[in-house]
């Protein structure tokens, strides 16, 4: 199979309104080896870029590529991403996607895509030039987007659109019931693979290089998950103690769930609630490999009276559907898939959990609301007017040296070679 047609089939589903993580796998699944790693890098890139790339198209082309022909467009976007991000050869990339055209069975645009990537190599600097003043040029970003990350914060938005823009690095979480990160720092090394502590996770590794985790030592026996050094910061934050019944209201696929029993385990009992069952198996797959137990429940974690038991819970962790454009550079989809009436839809939801799950919250427990948005409007203002509503609830201040203060909680932004985009509020139930 062709590498390069395998990764316009990804694309152009994505393009159709599909997620990356639905169209890459059946591609990458017909790949081996070294076209598997490239044809899975071509795709990222590809999409991060791809708003800055389709201004590109557009101006090399007579008229717009049909939309039952997106597997084309495709193809011509990884190509001249190719050529301008990562300056492949010409003749490597002209000629290899020309033979993609082929198996992509659609001879006839084989002549439009040579003649597009001829033109893109002669009028490149022109090209650019003339797209410079363009702002989703500038940002490969759509305009809203970056619009709404600039008004959430002025004067830091070009260090959030480059780090958006950048691969970002591969950051484990080490199993402290099975290992320590010291410890397992020297696991790596004497396997020579080059890593790291993360500077504010105490439990996180970042590793030089992206790699097969499935090779890593002690991967099989549960010593370490993947996960974001910000994503880490929660089970800390959540002030666990022996005894507790928690919460992790939404849970898959079952990153933090793990964290916290791992964290501290004597807990009574964590609960793993979500509304999809499919995401659901990577949650108990999760807490199979690394030796944990939790109540794994399918639920709408607004719907309580379908699912809770009147219990109360002595801490729960709310980490809210958002707009994920704090982990762009791990989704580039988001750029194409999100829109800008999903923003209030994702507010109002984030509001209704909030109200929702305060109820089934112990006196003196706590709450912790967290997304992976940079956006205030799923921030602090959500939490602004959850507070301004609930006379039980208490702001508790967050003393860290990680993220920026803000009116409620605090915020991690994204940084090159560091953690995501993440945010955090923590509110505590005052006694009736």
């Amino acid at each position: 199979m062709n590498s390069r047609s395998q990764a316009a089939i990804a694309i152009a589903g994505v393009l159709r309104g599909r997620s990356l993580s639905a169209t890459l796998p059946p591609v990458l699944a017909e790949l081996d080896g070294r076209d598997r790693g490239f044809c899975q890098a071509l795709c990222y890139g590809t999409l991060r870029y791809y708003p800055a790339l389709a201004l590109i198209i557009d101006q090399l082309v007579a008229r717009p590529i049909k939309t039952k022909e997106l597997e084309v467009q495709a193809l011509l976007a990884t190509a001249v991403y190719q050529l301008w991000q990562l300056d492949t050869a010409a003749h490597a990339a002209i000629n290899e996607s020309v033979e993609a055209c082929r198996a992509l069975q659609k001879p006839w645009a084989v002549k439009l895509v040579n003649g597009v990537l001829r033109a893109f190599t002669r009028q490149r600097d022109d090209l650019l030039q003339t797209l410079d003043d363009n702002p989703e040029f500038n940002t490969a970003h759509p305009a809203w987007l970056a619009g709404k990350i600039r008004k959430s914060w002025p004067q830091q938005w070009p260090q959030i659109i480059a780090a958006n823009n950048q691969q970002a690095p591969l950051t484990l979480r080490v199993n402290r019931r099975q290992q320590t990160r010291d410890s397992y720092l020297s696991v790596l090394s004497e396997a020579g693979v080059e890593a790291q502590a993360t500077p504010f996770s105490s439990d996180g590794i970042t590793l030089a290089e992206a790699c097969d985790i499935t090779q890593l030592p002690g991967f099989a026996d549960g010593w370490f998950s993947v996960q974001d050094e910000a994503a880490q910061l929660s089970a800390e934050l959540l002030e666990l103690a022996p005894g507790q019944r928690v919460l992790d209201s939404c849970a898959a696929p079952g990153g933090k769930t793990c964290h916290l029993l791992e964290r501290q385990p004597q807990l009574a009992e964590v609960v793993a609630l979500d509304s999809d069952e499919r995401r659901l198996e990577r949650v108990q797959l999760n807490l199979a490999r690394l030796g944990l137990q939790a109540t794994v429940r399918c639920a709408d974690a607004g719907a309580t009276a379908q699912w809770w038991d009147g219990q109360p819970f002595d801490r729960i962790l709310l980490d809210a559907p958002c707009s994920a454009s704090g982990v762009i550079r791990r989704h580039p989809d988001i750029k194409l898939l999100r829109r800008p009436s999903d923003i209030d839809k994702l507010a109002e939801l984030q509001q209704q959990l909030l109200v929702a799950l305060w109820p089934t919250l112990a006196e003196s427990g706590i709450l912790l609301y967290a997304t992976c948005s940079v956006l205030s409007s799923e921030n602090d203002r959500q939490l602004a007017q959850f507070l301004a509503a609930n006379a039980s609830a208490e702001l508790l201040n967050i003393d860290a040296a990680w993220g920026e203060h803000g009116d409620c909680g605090r915020q991690l932004l994204p940084q090159i070679d560091g953690h995501d985009g993440f945010y955090y509020a923590k509110l505590r139930k005052l006694p009736s």
